[in-house]
């Protein structure tokens, strides 16, 4: 799942996007207003995490910016100001909660999780498809109730399927969401190719469906009955 930590303290948000990478989420960081303004306008995410006090700009502004345009990204504020205000007016322009400063890491890993899970699967830690299910909570896949041992990304590459059951999703999406502004880098997308053969190969030998479909020109789609 892709998140995007707005924070212009450096140290707390490298902190933060430590923790979150351990927990299998893909993180992409701005220090900015304008720098969080512009991956918002280029990028979908799960959960953005929002300070309010930023260098050049409030970070509620951004979030006026998000309801704006309908965008879904789920919205956690974390933030110094404490005030009874600033939580209000947070949550009545449509953020999902808020997490005043200091927290611990792992109380702001429950809260994204949370989020995430309210959003995609009306706050349930399980997702059923067919004869597949998959354990949010624990990270974990069972196809007709035995456990199927994925790599870190397959797994993440299967709930990001599973959050979009039924669309489309071209390979630049696919990469964007589970390897954030390292795409970039990369020279073409063959390896996502790679990750799903993978995965489709384990899932149909562990006896589920090939749910799994290619859309010619276009990316692929997860068809469930």
């Amino acid at each position: 799942m892709k998140l995007l930590i707005v924070e212009d303290e450096k140290a707390l948000s490298d902190s933060i996007s430590s923790y979150l990478e351990q927990e299998s989420f893909v993180c992409d960081q701005a220090e900015t207003y304008m720098g969080a303004l512009a991956k918002i306008e280029q990028y979908d995410y799960d959960c953005i995490l929002l300070d309010i006090n930023l260098q050049d700009g409030n970070g509620l502004e951004l979030l006026k910016e998000l309801k704006s345009n309908h965008k879904g990204d789920g919205v956690l504020i974390i933030s110094a100001r404490n005030s009874l205000e600033d939580k209000v007016s947070g949550l009545k322009l449509g953020a999902d909660d808020y997490l005043p400063k200091p927290f611990h890491l792992s109380e702001l890993g429950a809260r994204v999780a949370a989020i995430i899970r309210r959003r995609h699967s009306a706050g349930s830690n399980f997702i059923r498809l067919a004869d597949i299910l998959i354990d949010i909570q624990a990270r974990a896949v069972m196809v007709d109730s035995r456990p199927l041992d994925l790599t870190r990304k397959e797994y993440q590459l299967l709930l990001y399927f599973a959050y979009n059951k039924g669309r489309v999703v071209s390979k630049n999406a696919i990469a964007e969401h589970l390897w954030g502004d390292d795409t970039g880098a990369m020279d073409n997308y063959d390896f996502i190719y790679t990750h799903i053969k993978n995965l489709r190969r384990k899932l149909v030998e562990a006896g589920a469906g090939d749910y799994i479909q290619s859309v010619y020109g276009m990316g692929y789609k997860l068809q469930v009955p």
